[in-house]
């Protein structure tokens, strides 16, 4: 027999989306990477550390723009300068659908775990959203909704390139822990899942 090909792997930048997106988040446009990091951090410090409320904040540089476009504007007709360069300010029907057809799908999914929790019994979909709603809510307990933001961009501009660079020795360890994952599960789903599972299938032969 000869040997098997190895599986195709697909590269972190096409896991991405592979845009400009992909290209910042790998640090490929550096320039942009930065930006997006010194905004944040900008961002964090003004809201978290040096106590701006984000809504004053919001109205106060609004306000200033309104005010430099304004008197940008008088002053270009007075002295036959060019009016200030703005690009049109509408949303196309295109990108509002787009949204609203990805919106639709995740409620849709949303709906979908609702219904198979409350109607389907789904015990081990319930124990997964559950555990899950309780990683979150525990988060939340110790980071406020601003510095899990500003942790989340940290995050998306560290991890994608550390996984590019090591994604041979990152997939063996992945791999290994699956596994010992799987087997933990089959253990529980064997002495306790299937269980409750039988027990909720006879009380529906009865009602």
């Amino acid at each position: 027999m000869g040997d098997s090909m190895p599986p195709h792997r697909i590269s972190v930048r096409q896991a991405l989306g592979g845009g400009a997106v992909a290209d910042v988040l790998l640090w490929r446009n550096w320039s942009g990477g930065i930006v997006v990091l010194t905004s944040a951090t900008a961002s964090w410090f003004l809201f978290e550390r040096a106590g701006y409320n984000l809504l004053s904040f919001g109205a106060n540089v609004l306000l200033l723009l309104v005010v430099i476009l304004f008197f940008w504007a008088k002053s270009a007709s007075l002295l036959n300068r060019p009016l200030p360069p703005l690009p049109d300010m509408e949303i196309s029907e295109a990108s509002v659908m787009k949204v609203a057809d990805t919106l639709h799908v995740w409620i849709n999914r949303g709906l979908s775990i609702v219904r198979d929790i409350a109607i389907g019994r789904n015990f081990k979909l319930f124990l997964q959203v559950s555990v899950f709603l309780w990683v979150a809510s525990y988060i939340g307990s110790i980071f406020n909704f601003l510095t899990l933001a500003y942790v989340g961009v940290l995050i998306s501009l560290s991890v994608p390139i550390l996984y590019d660079k090591f994604q041979h020795h990152i997939d063996e360890k992945l791999s290994v822990a699956n596994r010992s994952i799987q087997t933990q599960y089959r253990k529980l789903d064997e002495s306790i899942l299937k269980k409750i599972t039988m027990q909720s299938n006879k009380e529906k032969k009865v009602q």
